[in-house]
């Protein structure tokens, strides 16, 4: 199996390095708590918890095949001010500025908090294939049965089915535990203000305490399942990928890269019209093997913004559970979701697998191409990459804006542009480990793109324009230019957009952009200790960029 369930003297030994694992851990044994073990008991419980809407209007679509009960519905909770992952929330592990000692002691209290309380538990596999699965176990207490109920349906639930391939799953090392969570959304603490995710990650084991909305579980599982991942030679991947067939024979493997809103969901489960046979592995989380190249999906299902799922969309059949968004009735007097939004601007929805019937678990054909998605306006529509250090580097620096699908400290500008390595804002291992996997990958062949999916000096780059640089791209028809006289980038030429990077106002603009890279490279040799470090090309990559830019 994957991970250790159960330990023999020198495993526990490898496996508790701290006392926060044990303490997690030791709550899931309490004479207090109660195992859900199926998804049915798990929405009995939801439906009933206080505060659960049921949409009547909105019945679960094909429920037996979901193994939910014949007459379920969609369920929807609300939580109230917060609704977003709180990213200052996070503590963890081996980073400079955490006392260990301390923070057992804080998640000490918070167990002991549970001790008058009715806490449930529930199994989870993260990874939906043999050669990469890892098990997860999450405590919460009683009134939060809808977060227990999505984080089941998000993850695979453990059936007799997954419980068999996990017996039969491919050991991923000898010293990764299974991942244990606890969670206490009404734990307050005057020292953290904004709730606290402290997380163990050698351990495998995380609290997340103070925090309702249900994403801070989802990535915190998952924060855990890609540390696993990267200490054990895959690539942990925030994004989405899909291959191509197209006519005789040809496929192209795609990797789309970006942060909740960038579009990778778009890009991922685009169908382009019908024009290709397209299969989809995931559009939020995977991992790569860098030796076999196999893309292994994390998660059966799909946690998604509702913004552009208007009442009546056809997608809307495929809900199962919702969060953070309106109710109103139907002329027949059923209650229906507001699905546009108007309430908070991070409505959230679960959506079955069922929605893509082009699912596939695992793509064994090797990646073709990865592409970063930015939001810099100083980035044309597309550029190609080429040179593993520079692709790779330009991956470290993704530089994006923040969503509404997090929770800002106070200060924080929400319309900066920021760099975020690899759109993964949940890495808890050294920064180096993805640099160096993602530049194997380029190095073995795989080509490299960058993709702007905001605007370009003011002109608004639209999903057509994304896409139909991506057929190009894929059918292998893309015109090359290079990018003014940048050596490492080309780029093409758009009727809808002017690049003229010999006008001295944008290329002033574009060096400033590069220098923000340079600098974050350069900041890495001393933030948290020097923990994220990149070698020495990545920072001569863009040193050369910029010098060419001036």
């Amino acid at each position: 199996m994957s991970t250790i369930g159960a330990y023999d003297a020198e495993s526990f030994r490898k496996v508790n390095r701290t006392p926060v694992r044990t303490t997690i851990e030791t709550l899931f044994y309490g004479n207090n708590v109660k195992r859900v073990r199926d998804l049915r008991e798990a929405y009995a419980l939801a439906k009933d918890s206080p505060g659960t809407v049921e949409l009547t209007s909105m019945p679960v679509f094909r429920p037996e095949d979901l193994e939910l009960p014949a007459d379920a519905n969609v369920l929807l909770f609300n939580d109230g001010a917060v609704f977003g992952r709180t990213a200052a929330a996070r503590r963890i592990v081996g980073y400079p500025d955490v006392d260990v000692a301390a923070m057992a002691g804080v998640v000490r209290e918070a167990v002991y908090g549970m001790r008058y309380r009715k806490v449930y538990t529930a199994d989870a596999y993260v990874g939906l294939e043999e050669d990469f699965m890892v098990k997860a176990h999450l405590a919460l207490p009683q009134g939060f049965e809808n977060n227990l109920y999505s984080w089941m349906f998000n993850f695979q639930h453990d059936n007799a089915r997954y419980r068999e391939m996990y017996a039969r799953s491919r050991r991923v090392s000898d010293v990764d535990g299974d991942i244990f969570i606890f969670a206490d959304p009404d734990w307050t603490h005057p020292d953290y203000p904004l709730g606290l995710a402290f997380f163990s990650p050698e351990e495998n084991c995380a609290a997340v305490l103070g925090l309702r909305y249900f994403g801070e579980l989802k990535k915190g599982t998952l924060t855990l399942a890609w540390g696993i991942a990267s200490r054990n030679g895959y690539a942990s991947c925030h994004g989405g990928l899909k291959r191509y067939s197209m006519k005789g024979g040809k496929k192209f493997v795609l990797a789309a890269f970006g942060l909740s809103g960038s579009g990778k969901s778009t890009i991922t489960h685009a169908a382009h019209g019908g024009k290709y046979d397209i299969t989809v592995l995931h559009d939020d989380a995977f991992v790569v093997n860098v030796r076999d190249k196999y893309a292994i999906a994390l998660e059966p299902s799909y946690f998604d913004k509702v913004q552009d799922y208007p009442i009546g969309c056809e997608a809307n059949k495929y809900l199962v559970t919702m969060q953070n968004c309106g109710v109103t009735v139907t002329a027949e007097g059923r209650t229906i979701a507001v699905t546009e939004d108007v309430r908070n601007g991070n409505g959230r929805a679960m959506k079955s697998r069922l929605w893509s019937p082009n699912r596939i678990d695992r793509i064994d054909e090797p990646l073709n191409a990865i592409f970063w998605l930015m939001r810099d306006p100083t980035i044309p529509p597309v550029l190609k990459l080429e040179g593993p250090s520079l692709a790779s580097v330009m991956g470290a620096t993704l530089a994006t804006k923040r969503t509404t699908a997090e929770r800002l400290a106070p200060g924080v500008d929400p319309n900066a542009l920021v760099c975020e390595p690899y759109a993964n804002p949940f890495r808890t291992y050294p920064l180096g480990l993805d640099y160096e996997r993602f530049k194997r990958l380029i190095e073995d062949g795989v080509s490299c793109y960058v993709l702007n999916t905001g605007d370009f000096m003011g002109t608004k780059v639209r999903p057509a324009h994304t896409l139909s640089i991506l057929e190009a791209i894929v059918e292998d028809r893309a015109n090359w230019v290079p990018f003014g006289d940048f050596s490492g980038m080309k780029t093409l030429e758009l009727p809808d957009f002017k690049i003229d990077a010999r006008d001295e106002a944008y290329r002033g603009q574009l060096r400033a952009r590069f220098q923000d890279r340079l600098n974050f490279v350069v900041s890495r040799e001393t933030e948290r200790g020097g923990m994220d470090r990149l070698p020495d090309d990545a920072r001569e990559a863009l040193e050369r960029a910029v010098a060419e830019m001036s």
